[in-house]
Parts: C-alpha cells; sequence; structure tokens
C-alpha cells in the first residue's frame, strides 16, 4: 500500500495543477461597473426561482431576460437538468482581474467540501482554490458547517478590440471545440483564442471556463445618462430607468436596441409612477413608435437615458436593410510570445495526460496490493 499512498500524493498534485484559474482578465482603469453574465449548467431539474435563490439575484425579471424569457409564459419556469441557464451579474475590474461586485453567498452544510461546492453546487463557474483564497480559508479541506462562503464569479468589463461586449462566462462541455463555441455565440475562433490567453485549440479542456463576448445591440443612450453605457446582449432584454423602460437585443433587428415602457411599476422610490415617455415632448408619439419608413431607413423614437427626474427619448434613424453579417463584430489574431500567458497555457493538455496516467496507476496499485 505504500505505492499507492505515494500516487495518491501524485494524483492530488497534478489535480491542483490541472485546475486552472477561471479568473477574467480585467484592465479598465475607469472607476465603474458593468452587467457580465455567467453559464450556470443546472445539475438536476429545477424551477427558476430556485437558481435566483442560489445566487441571491434581487429582481426575477433581471434573471428572466438574461435568458430572453417571456414572463407571460409561466411565472416561474421550469429549468431541466444540464440545462444553462445565464446568469446576470455586475462585475467591476480590480489588479487586472475582473471581480464580482457582490458575490453570492453559500452557507456550509453537511458532507461539504469546497471541491464539491464549485464543481457541483456552481457547476465548474469558480475553482476550489479561488474560492478558498477569495474567503482567506488557509486549508481548503477545513471548512465547517454554517460557515458562510462568498462565490468569486468570473467576469469582465473590457472592450475586445475597441468594441464594447457583454462578457459570459462559459464552461466548456466534454466534447466542445473553439469554433463550434465561437459559431454559437456569435464570435471568432481568434477572438476566443486571443482573449482567453490559448496559443490553439486544441488548448480547449473539458469544464475550462471561457470568457466569451457577446455582441451588443448599439443604442442612443447618451453619456450622462445613469446607465451609461447601456449594453444588451443578443437574444436579451433589460430592464432600466427604475424599471420603467425595457430593452431588447436582437440580431433580427440588426442589433438596434429596441425599448419601449415597461409597464412596471418604478424600482426608484424617487417616482410613485413612471413618466409618459413622449418623444421630444409632443404628446402623439412614445418610445418606441417608428414616424417614416423607406427603404431600407426607417425613424423612430429611441430611447436615451435617465436621470433623477427624468427618462429621455429622441428621434433616430436606423438602416433596416439585411446585413451580411454583424457590424461592429471585433476580429484580432492570436497573439502569444515566450512567457507569456498564451504560452502557458499550452501546458494544460500536458497536466491532464499525466493527471488521466495517475489515476490509471493508482488503480493498478490498488489491484495488485
Amino acid at each position: 500500500m505504500g505505492y499507492a499512498k505515494v500516487l495518491v500524493g501524485v494524483l492530488f498534485l497534478f489535480i491542483t495543477l490541472a485546475t486552472t484559474s477561471a479568473a477574467f482578465n480585467c484592465t479598465t482603469t475607469k472607476n465603474s461597473t458593468c452587467h457580465s453574465l455567467v453559464g450556470y449548467v443546472s445539475p438536476n431539474t429545477t424551477l427558476l426561482s430556485s437558481i435566483q435563490s442560489l445566487f441571491q439575484i434581487k429582481r426575477f425579471h433581471d434573471l428572466l431576460g438574461a435568458n430572453g424569457l417571456n414572463a407571460s409564459t409561466s411565472s416561474n419556469p421550469t429549468v431541466q437538468a444540464n440545462q444553462t441557464i445565464k446568469i446576470p451579474i455586475t462585475c467591476r475590474c480590480e489588479n487586472g482581474t475582473g471581480v464580482i461586485d457582490s458575490p453570492p453567498e453559500y452557507k456550509v452544510i453537511k458532507d461539504d467540501g469546497l471541491f464539491h461546492i464549485a464543481a457541483e453546487i456552481f457547476s465548474r463557474l469558480v475553482t476550489f482554490q479561488e474560492i478558498a483564497e477569495f474567503n482567506n480559508i488557509p486549508d481548503a479541506n477545513n471548512i465547517t458547517v454554517g460557515q458562510v462562503l462568498r462565490i468569486p464569479l468570473p467576469c469582465s468589463c473590457d472592450e475586445v478590440d475597441g468594441v464594447k461586449v457583454v462578457h459570459y462566462a462559459h464552461v466548456v462541455q466534454p466534447g466542445g471545440s473553439v469554433d463550434q463555441i465561437a459559431a454559437e455565440f456569435g464570435t471568432t475562433t481568434p477572438i476566443l483564442l486571443k482573449l482567453n490567453g490559448m496559443t490553439s485549440a486544441t488548448d480547449l479542456q473539458p469544464y475550462q471556463v471561457l470568457d466569451v463576448p457577446l455582441k451588443a445591440c448599439t443604442s442612443n443612450v447618451n453619456t450622462s445618462s445613469l446607465d451609461y453605457p447601456l449594453l444588451v446582449a443578443n437574444g436579451t432584454y433589460a430592464y432600466t430607468a427604475n424599471d420603467c423602460v425595457n430593452c431588447k437585443c436582437s440580431s433580427l433587428n440588426n442589433y438596434i436596441l429596441q425599448c419601449e415602457a415597461s409597464g412596471l411599476k418604478p424600482s426608484s422610490k424617487t417616482w410613485s409612477t413612471c413618466p409618459a415617455v413622449h418623444c421630444n415632448g409632443t404628446s402623439s408619439l412614445y418610445l418606441g413608435n417608428v414616424t417614416t419608413s423607406t427603404n431600407c431607413n426607417q425613424t423612430f423614437c429611441a430611447y436615451s437615458g435617465f436621470n433623477n427626474k427624468n427618462i429621455f427619448t429622441t428621434l433616430a434613424t436606423e438602416s433596416t436593410c439585411p446585413a451580411g453579417g454583424p457590424t461592429g463584430s471585433p476580429t484580432s489574431s492570436p497573439t502569444s510570445s515566450p512567457g507569456s500567458d498564451a504560452s502557458k497555457t499550452g501546458m494544460q493538455g500536458f497536466r491532464w495526460n499525466f493527471l488521466f496516467i495517475s489515476i490509471q496507476l493508482i488503480f493498478l496499485c490498488f489491484t495488485l496490493s
């Protein structure tokens, strides 16, 4: 059994080496926050409200919007096992890394371990080492029942090649490829490789957390607005202006943000009711109304922001012609240099090969002993 103990130690060593950080680079220097998304893969059939509770999302309609779900179809949709739900979070940059502004808290129960919490409760969106470091736990094997842990979900606020995007944390499933993920989320393989510090698509590992830039719709929100920049990712919608305005993003609308009055009660106590959203002070034209449409252009009443007193609109003209592809998509080729983070990730395949060999040796040793 002496050899088995040695090999067990080797196994844990390679598990540590093979476990890569889920944190994303975030170098934006402005003292501001942004909206990001993380992809939670539900381990079992549950209700959307249960996922809301796990991630402590304050407003249920924010979770509906992040997944493009119609609130009128079901008040509490069922989520199937292995279904991915996008979780909206607020992010800020700190020391070159994206940090969730209000991390969800998890209370340890009997038989919990940090690896179980990271891998199974939070579907590998974080590593157990990151949970330990974030909560100042010196020994990852020593947590107690009732202990409250803050979960550092990955995020970023950075532009990608000069383009504002919504960063999405995607957990790679077995059999996934960089090309397939790029096609699914409307980006390119070179962008994913560069953004995630990978030298080759073969570096991709199962359950790796990939930083995926989602294209956001263009908007008319001005820089003085309290919600600037309003970034809404393709296939999602968001409430803004104290929940009085609902803005949707769709590739079917040429990635032009479509906003209208939400019909909800205002979330701010400063407003007793949502103000009527007239366009440029007119009484007959409301937010979202189209005034003229000629050939491939249309003029419509667009949302342009809000402050503590008012909601602002503007007349905007946008092209509605079918585009040859998403405009404004960031494009670049991956770059790397010896000793860079990109070259370091090439070691991942080596680490996993040794991990699998170690497991086989342990099983063999136990069989022979």
